[in-house]
């Protein structure tokens, strides 16, 4: 949560930042943090949980961007039985969004 979160703010003087949790069943929660951020194009959006996949380019202000806090993000998220994927649209922002399961 702490990645997603930060790559998020990273630009919160320029975006607005959503956070919302819902209840999907008694025992998941679907969480979602969007953004009005610069987006990303269905190339990089389809290849971003992918080591190797051409995910690389340069944030809103310039900044590098590996990708590879998303990749991490992804194998905690899977370890806990999770989902995680993301919605994009170059010039419209972001939607990183995930599923958790509690197990009791």
């Amino acid at each position: 949560m702490r990645n997603l979160l930060s790559n998020a703010v990273e630009l919160i003087s320029k975006v607005k930042i959503t956070v919302s949790a819902k209840s999907v069943s008694d025992l998941c929660v679907e969480i979602s943090i969007k953004d009005t951020g610069i987006g990303m194009n269905k190339r990089i959006v389809d290849n971003l949980f992918c080591l190797g996949g051409q995910t690389t380019r340069r944030g809103a202000e310039g900044e590098p961007s590996t990708g590879l806090g998303l990749i991490i993000c992804k194998e905690f998220v899977e370890k806990h039985d999770g989902k995680i994927w993301v919605e994009s649209e170059e010039g419209k922002g972001r939607e990183v969004r995930f599923v958790l399961q509690f197990h009791l």
